[in-house]
């Protein structure tokens, strides 16, 4: 609790002195969608999706062509909010409480809003949904977010779907009325005019969870498609939707004067899932693969008082972990003390309209991606070391990017010092990011800001695959495979409430019921359309901070509740069903509360 009141204490100081000129700041306006990749827009070249709005950004945008972030999502949004290395920041897999960022680093939220902005966050947050990781905890001063990774999954509100159902708005459980893409644009259009009202500069973060599968679209969207596979039909139509969304956020701000100083920014977290078949820019991957195909992304940058506007693009390789030190020089706002970026600002590469000026000055850049998604990062796994002419993957096969960007014949035989010169730069890499690795999140328990807290399964830690969507909790997935441990910090000494649960409080089910499936939306069967599976647990039991407990479950039980008295201080918390039989069952929800 000390060290979390210094650093409100430091970024208290931290911002005095710039609130008096936050007025003058240009306005900032992110859009960040999911799963979709380089080739998934009109404008790069896919012959069947149309996506005329953003083609009009791409049109009159400095464009980033070698831009690259991780091959996954959790571990892209840490780096892109805070200039760091994703294996620095906690951040490496999107389950399992690896995909908590770490509280010790600080994010885009925290800059902007130390320099006198006003901060929304609207969408995917995907960084933690306890205190002190939720975007609300991080400098996002008005949010509305789904749980998890995505609309149904594990810690998202119960039964949700892509259309209607609840958010969370500010922390509040909140209904909503729509399709999950324009109910985010509508609640950030809210906050800018809100904003702009009172005259205040903004940073509004927009991150759709679209076009991330479940595959479900408006019908309207997805029908000019429909020749197409019902999956990739939902997964064009969710694009068609954002690129109309798009439209409709630049109408708004040029009709509310702020186009000229706000800084518009469209990008994507990693490859795409499901249009490679269709196109894929000659990219070789998809989302999870070394290759560029995962990792290579679209990044348009329009600002017209700042003079990137007209169409350029930016050929030097470039990375996530340069868009936070390169808007903090664009707004002219002092960077966070103490902090040393692993990206550096690119803004001379942004203003420079000659490329032979700039490009000498880039081309040796070494950069680093990787795709872990284990429980404990693993060296050289599903690796790319990058310059803007030569990929090394996994330490083993070189691309020549000039010759071959399809990256299908490998030339480390015949450059034996390239790949000696990007394998030095890993190692050295990896031997400065190891000894983080053991810093391990904890959720806090306690805190007057989330009390109770809601633990679910999403966040188990375990070596196994763990139940992050709302099917497999319907589905009962079971076993030592599918049990796990939470990492939890007891912020004061107390008595404490543990409740386990087979379902979510908002269900209202009892431990041993089986629940019908839920309505189907547009597109693919959504999480909730499968049967709820029963069973029937006899017995109750809770490790944490060295004690044990157990109880019997009696049929129609909703919950069982356990009191103790905890210690502060970080430890682990298991909660388990048994059934008559021996079968064990994690307790997929609990809610512990101090009382």
């Amino acid at each position: 609790m000390k060290n979390i009141l210094t650093v409100v204490a430091i970024l208290t100081l931290w911002c005095l002195p710039q609130i008096a000129s936050a007025a003058d700041k240009p306005n900032v306006v992110i859009v960040i969608t999911d799963d979709q990749g380089y080739g998934d827009l009109g404008c790069l070249g896919n012959p069947v999706l149309k996506t005329p709005e953003i083609d009009k950004l791409y049109a009159d945008s400095v464009r980033l062509t070698d831009y690259h972030v991780a091959p996954t999502c959790s571990p892209t949004r840490c780096a892109f909010l805070t200039g760091h290395w994703t294996n620095r920041t906690g951040v490496w897999h999107t389950i399992m409480g690896r995909s908590m960022l770490r509280e010790n680093e600080v994010t885009m939220g925290d800059v902007f809003q130390a320099a006198g902005y006003e901060t929304g966050m609207f969408g995917k947050w995907h960084l933690g949904d306890n205190y002190p990781f939720r975007a609300e905890d991080r400098g996002f001063g008005e949010v509305l977010r789904h749980g998890g990774g995505g609309v149904g999954q594990t810690p998202d509100f119960w039964d949700n779907a892509y259309f209607d159902g609840q958010y969370f708005h500010n922390s509040v459980e909140t209904p909503v009325n729509g399709f999950c893409t324009d109910v985010f644009f509508d609640y950030a259009k809210r906050f800018i005019k809100t904003q702009n009202d009172a005259g205040k500069p903004f940073l509004a973060y927009i991150a759709t969870n679209a076009p991330h599968g479940p595959m479900h679209s408006p019908e309207q969207y997805s029908k000019p498609y429909s020749d197409q596979p019902v999956g990739l039909a939902n997964f064009y139509g969710m694009i068609a939707n954002i690129d109309d969304n798009v439209g409709q956020m630049k109408r708004f701000l040029d009709e509310s004067g702020l186009s000229e100083n706000t800084i518009f920014i469209f990008t994507t977290d990693n490859g795409t899932s499901a249009g490679e078949k269709v196109f894929n820019a000659g990219m070789r991957g998809k989302k999870g693969s070394p290759y560029d195909g995962g990792h290579r992304v679209p990044f348009f940058i329009h600002w017209p008082n700042g003079k990137l506007t007209g169409g350029r693009d930016v050929d030097p390789i470039t990375a996530y972990v340069d868009v936070l030190p390169t808007l903090i020089e664009l707004c002219n706002i002092a960077p966070p003390e103490g902090v040393k970026f692993d990206g550096t600002s690119i803004k001379p590469l942004l203003e420079n309209t000659s490329k032979d000026e700039t490009s000498s000055d880039w081309d040796d850049r070494i950069l680093v991606t990787d795709s872990q998604r284990v429980k404990d990062p693993i060296k050289w796994r599903q690796s790319a070391v990058m310059t803007s002419r030569y990929r090394l993957i996994d330490g083993k096969e070189l691309y020549d990017m000039t010759s071959d960007p399809g990256q299908s014949h490998n030339v480390a035989a015949d450059n034996q010092e390239v790949v000696a010169r990007l394998t030095d730069f890993y190692e050295n890499w990896w031997a400065e990011l190891e000894p983080t690795f053991a810093d391990e999140t904890s959720i806090y328990l306690g805190h007057p800001a989330s009390n109770p807290t809601r633990l679910t399964c999403h966040d188990w830690i375990t070596t196994q695959m763990v139940p992050w969507n709302q099917s497999q909790v319907r589905g009962a997935m079971n076993g030592d495979a599918n049990t796990g441990f939470w990492n939890v910090k007891v912020v004061e000494d107390g008595d404490y409430e543990i409740r386990l649960r087979r379902w979510p409080t908002e269900s209202g089910a009892a431990i041993d019921q089986a629940l019908p499936p839920g309505a189907d939306v547009p597109g693919d069967k959504a999480y909730r359309a499968r049967p709820g599976k029963a069973f029937q647990p006899v017995r109750a039991t809770v490790e944490i901070a060295g004690q044990k407990a157990e109880s019997s479950v009696q049929p129609g039980d909703e919950e069982v509740a356990f009191n103790m008295n905890l210690k502060s201080g970080r430890t682990k918390l298991t909660a388990l069903f048994e059934t008559k039989s021996g079968e064990i069952y994690g307790a997929y929800y609990a809610y512990v509360r101090k009382k």
